[in-house]
């Protein structure tokens, strides 16, 4: 619970320096010396005979439902060029019958038990959940090895699905967001797996076909790189037979002669330019990245707090700020009229590699000054006098705001504690994040303004009325 919490990181702890997050990876941090508080184990991991991992955190208040996933260890990056967006054709198969039971019968069971069944590939992972009454443990994990293990992928079903899938292309394509990531990682990883994207070419929606689908689950569906994540109403015992009864003869290595592993991301400095008319999109859309920090880097605390001190702001939003924000970049952008409609930031982190950025949408004739004010703040923050210490600390401030808040939702509970174990193989504490967080200086800040910010090479990415942006070297120049 958040009060266990609150009372561990008031505790005296142990001096660490500092405990690393991986049980791999020792990384070292910017200032040694990190408060690393002991608080008891409130997550539970049992490993099954076949190297199948179960792990389940109980919740302390009252509460009559569940939310049980598996994490698997795959996703896009996983996959080659000629059969990217495998992962993302079998979450739709998944749920088009069994052996056991057919799409129909699926449905109705769901319903019937008030449940709700879902799933999402990304990158590096692929998840599929179910949110339950607590009597309902043994169904939801049935169901959800029944999915996995025993779907049907009839050439009829799949042939019907190339619509859908080719449908939520064009829906995802539509929201400008979406389309920019997705071209900001081509730029930024270039012919590599972390550079496709997750849904795939449509050469590839049309070609998919039964084997593909197959041959990657035979591949990559293997009990180390999966994992049963429940959190809520749950008994821990309870869950480890059931992953036992049902999971138990997931084989540990792949069936296959193809390649289990993603080939290493490599940051490639380049820009993906997509012009579009005035009719079809009258702003300037940019997503402008550095090379980032990956999820056991050192560095990866102090890059959050660095994004958190950008701000964010739409004009349309008077609790924006504006003028009159504390955020040194909104007020710059704010200040210039008919410059800059909107920003965001972004802070993505994969196991080896990550992406550090803004996202702006801007009015053609000003998109050139908006980004050449970004660069050159990005500049300035590796330098003395950059930002004040008030600046870190509310920037840290809102990072732990934002951290706590997302577990209030059992699904992002076990969201964490399945991304944790793939990724540092084992449980990262609420109390160890927010020490790390607390632990951030200034200095620090400065210092990873300088390995990921100052006279780096970026990525680019931009669609609409883009004719004003700037070049490449005009970009970089301002940022030395």
């Amino acid at each position: 619970s958040r009060k266990r919490e609150e009372e561990a990181m008031k505790s005296l702890g142990r001096l660490l320096g500092p405990r690393p997050l991986s049980s791999q990876t020792v990384p070292r941090v910017p200032r040694q010396g990190v408060l690393i508080p002991q608080v008891p184990p409130v997550t539970k991991l049992s490993v099954l005979e076949n190297g199948f991992r179960v792990a389940t955190e109980r919740s302390v208040a009252e509460c009559e439902t569940a939310t049980v996933g598996v994490w698997i260890d795959a996703g896009s990056r996983y996959e080659a060029e000629e059969n990217n967006g495998a992962a993302h054709f079998l979450e739709h198969m998944a749920f088009k019958g069994t052996t056991k039971r057919n799409q129909r019968q699926l449905e109705v069971m769901i319903e019937d038990n008030g449940a709700h069944l879902n799933a999402y590939t990304s990158r590096e992972q692929t998840v599929y959940y179910a949110k339950l009454f607590k009597e309902d443990a043994r169904f939801g994990v049935e169901v959800l090895a029944d999915i996995l293990q025993n779907s049907l992928l009839q050439p009829r079903a799949i042939e019907r699905e190339r619509d859908v899938i080719m449908r939520e292309m064009e829906e995802v394509n539509k929201q400008h967001e979406e389309l920019l990531l997705d071209l900001l990682h081509a730029a930024a990883f270039k012919d590599g797996g972390l550079g496709r994207t997750i849904l795939g070419p449509e050469q590839n929606i049309q070609s998919i076909h039964q084997q593909d689908l197959r041959d990657y689950i035979e591949t990559h569906y293997t009990a180390p790189r999966m994992l049963v994540v429940a959190a809520g109403a749950v008994d821990h015992a309870e869950i480890v037979d059931l992953s036992s009864e049902f999971f138990g003869r997931v084989p540990r290595e792949s069936q296959t002669n193809f390649a289990v592993d993603f080939d290493p991301a490599t940051f490639t400095p380049t820009e993906v330019r997509l012009p579009s008319s005035p009719e079809e999109e009258p702003r300037a859309h940019v997503a402008l990245a550095y090379s980032g920090a990956n999820w056991t880097s050192e560095y990866s605390t102090p890059v959050m707090v660095l994004q958190h001190m950008l701000g964010q702001w739409d004009r349309l939003n008077p609790a924006g700020g504006g003028v009159d924000s504390p955020y040194p970049l909104t007020r710059l952008l704010a200040a210039k009229k008919d410059v800059c409609h909107s920003y965001m930031h972004f802070n993505t982190c994969y196991k080896d590699a990550g992406l550090f950025g803004v996202y702006l949408v801007c009015p053609p004739e000003g998109v050139e000054e908006t980004i050449h004010t970004v660069v050159s703040h990005f500049a300035a923050l590796s330098k003395d006098g950059g930002f004040d210490d008030h600046d870190v600390h509310r920037a840290k401030a809102q990072l732990k705001a934002n951290i706590i808040a997302q577990l209030d939702a059992l699904a992002h509970v076990c969201e964490e504690i399945g991304r944790q174990y793939l990724t540092y193989d084992r449980r990262v504490t609420l109390a160890e994040v927010l020490a790390r967080i607390d632990a951030v200086t200034p200095d620090d800040v400065r210092a990873t303004a300088r390995k990921f910010l100052e006279d780096q090479d970026h990525a680019l990415a931009a669609y609409g009325v883009i004719t004003d942006v700037p070049s490449y070297d005009q970009c970089h120049i301002r940022n030395h």
